[in-house]
């Protein structure tokens, strides 16, 4: 259950409610964000796919897509939505403390 007065509660959010602060991330505060995303537990795999987006949008810029998480970071697209559900690039993006990626709606 996230408590109110949690920090990621209190934290600026973009219009999306994704951070509108990259640096206010922490591994804390990924797992508030999972929790407001009805993710209670943020396995190895979780955060395979949450470090993943990370390197490449320090790398790119941008959080990949759906397909290039697929393609690149070693989860299957099955897999990808059994642990972020209903818009795993969206989801896994906002748990990594970055902005929605450009090609989701």
């Amino acid at each position: 259950m996230v408590v109110a007065t949690s920090p990621a509660m209190t934290l600026a959010r973009d219009a999306d409610g994704n951070l509108a602060n990259r640096a206010d991330w922490t591994k804390e505060i990924a797992v508030q964000l999972a929790m407001e995303e009805g993710i209670t537990e943020l396995t190895d795999r979780h955060w395979l796919v949450i470090t993943y987006m990370k390197e490449q949008f320090e790398a790119k810029g941008d959080a990949p897509s759906i397909r290039k998480l697929t393609k690149e970071s070693g989860v299957e697209t099955k897999e990808l939505y059994a642990l972020f559900p209903k818009g795993p690039a969206k989801k896994a993006a906002k748990i990594a403390g970055l902005p929605k990626p450009k090609g989701c709606i």
